[in-house]
C-alpha cells in the first residue's frame, strides 16, 4: 500500500502557516497603532512588514499598546 502524503504535514503547508501567522502579526501591530492614533512613519512600517521573526512582531504587538511614539516599538532591543 502506498503512503498517503498528507498536505498539512507537508513543509510547504507548513510555510504557508508560518507566513500567514507572520502577515496577521504585521497587520496587528499597525493596526494597533492605527486604533491609537499613532503616526507610523515608513521607515517604521518598512521595519514590521520585514520581519520575520513571529515573536518579535508580538513583542511589538504589545508595545504598539502603550507607545505613544511609533519608534518607541524598537526600544530596548
Amino acid at each position: 500500500m502506498a503512503a498517503i502524503q498528507y498536505f498539512w504535514r507537508h513543509p510547504l503547508a507548513e510555510q504557508v502557516r508560518k507566513e500567514g501567522r507572520l502577515e496577521g502579526a504585521v497587520e496587528m501591530t499597525l493596526n494597533i497603532l492605527e486604533w491609537r492614533g499613532v503616526p507610523v512613519s515608513d521607515a517604521v512600517r518598512h521595519r514590521v512588514e520585514t520581519c520575520t521573526d513571529e515573536d518579535l512582531l508580538k513583542l511589538w504587538a504589545r508595545r504598539a499598546m502603550d507607545v505613544s511614539d511609533a519608534e518607541q516599538l524598537f526600544t530596548a532591543e
